[in-house]
């Protein structure tokens, strides 16, 4: 823990990857303490953070919800940021603790992490790990992401098919995530490089809809936002 005299204590916790028993039991205990939480959330609808930890949250805390635009080209938004991070001081400054509640692990893909880059430099704060979308999935899907001196790539669909496919290339596993509606661009590139047989398949892995498919019965027409696609070449084994 970062430890400042500047007011209360500004805690990022991970809440897992939807399974509600997943979340650590350090997280459990700092959400029966703290009496601000704050939450991402899409501009309309209920928050993913807050839902999993619902069966952990106290009645009577004050609750921010982190509203913020997830099209294309408006992510991160900096305004909006900068406008719940203010938010959020105005507790801290009131000694006030908040925990920032986010899916999966903070600091992989995390949006706690621009609360933090804002916060952090001028109030105590506290990082939970969480159990991360990459532990979950491969979990679920009954394969070890890498093993031996294998190399793991983490890859974000969204980037550029050929940017995609350099790296891809010259990997030993990968781990291909936020999907969603990049599917059929990551289908060409895997197929390119002659890795789509055996590649997986997995949606909203630890939910209770959750999908685990070979990566050939995976729906034509896109992706849920919480999938991901495991890539694994064959391990040479020493003679």
């Amino acid at each position: 823990m970062n430890v400042s005299n500047n007011g209360g204590t500004l805690y990022g916790l991970g809440v897992g990857p939807g399974d509600p028993e997943l979340i650590t039991l350090k997280a459990r205990r700092i959400l029966g303490s703290v009496p601000v939480i704050a939450y991402p959330a899409p501009e309309q609808g209920d928050s993913l953070s807050r839902a999993i930890a619902a069966a952990h949250v106290p009645d009577g805390l004050i609750e921010i919800a982190i509203r913020t635009p997830m099209t294309p080209g408006n992510f991160p938004a900096d305004d909006v940021y900068d406008r719940y991070a203010s938010e959020i001081a105005l507790h801290l400054k009131e000694n006030r603790d908040v925990a920032v509640l986010c899916e999966g692990d903070p600091f992989l893909y995390g949006s706690f992490m621009y609360i933090f880059a804002r916060l952090a430099g001028e109030y105590s704060f506290e990082v939970v790990p969480g159990v991360s979308s990459l532990g979950a999935v491969a979990a679920v899907a009954g394969r070890p992401l890498v093993s031996r001196n294998q190399v793991l790539t983490v890859l974000p669909a969204p980037l550029d098919e050929k940017e995609l496919e350099r790296r891809l290339a010259d990997t030993d596993a990968a781990a291909i995530m936020k999907v969603g509606r990049h599917l059929q661009k990551v289908k060409r590139v895997l197929s390119r490089l002659g890795l789509d047989e055996g590649a997986e398949y997995v949606e909203r892995a630890s939910m209770t809809d959750e999908k685990v498919l070979p990566l050939a019965e995976a729906p034509d027409g896109g992706a849920p936002y919480f999938s991901m696609i495991l890539v694994r070449r064959a391990e040479e084994v020493e003679a």
